[in-house]
């Protein structure tokens, strides 16, 4: 005789587990899944455009700063786009898995970022517009991650991670301007 019950599994029910996870068509979204799908989506579209035009804007800078003695200023230049483009992969790796879709559209890109893009044309210049850009992405990630609470684990910790990068982003630029 088969048992009614539910099975138990170290507390867990094994049985409405199992049955949360039969719709395939939501890939990694559960039923447990408790955030505003729509707006965390809509929040790292944000956060995607904003790490695009930091890519664009260290690019820039990193091939028009010159002068000699600027050689490291360069290569932080372009060690920070390279480490922002890495964000944006992550973040448009995640609204996938939520099921969304990245948000590339260059004709709306600077209207949808948080941080500016920089024209600017001297070294110090530079280096005040990357270090104002990474406080708005630092506090920008903190006011999202407030916002998403424990809702969505996955999408916090991505969050957590990208803003402690920024924090040393933030310095890097700091112990450049104080030069």
């Amino acid at each position: 005789m088969e048992s009614t019950q539910t099975p138990l599994a170290h507390g867990f029910d094994v049985n409405a587990i199992r049955r949360a996870a039969a719709n395939l068509d939501d890939g990694a979204v559960t039923e447990g899944y408790q955030a505003d799908r729509d707006a965390v989506i809509a929040m790292l579209n944000d956060a995607l455009a904003t790490e695009l035009v930091c890519v664009l804007r260290y690019k820039r800078h990193y091939y028009t700063v010159s002068g000699v003695g600027n050689g490291p200023i360069k290569d932080e230049f372009l060690e920070h786009a390279q480490e922002e483009q890495e964000h944006a992969d992550w973040l448009a790796e995640r609204i996938v898995q939520l099921n969304g879709a990245p948000n590339f559209n260059p004709a709306t890109l600077t209207a949808r970022s948080h941080a500016e893009y920089d024209e600017s044309d001297d070294v110090q210049g530079m280096i005040r517009a990357n270090l104002i850009a990474e406080r708005v992405a630092i506090e920008s990630y903190r006011q999202m991650i407030a916002a998403i609470g424990e809702r969505d684990p996955t999408t916090r910790q991505l969050l957590v991670k990208i803003m402690a990068v920024e924090e040393e982003h933030a310095d890097d630029m700091r112990d450049l301007l104080a030069r």
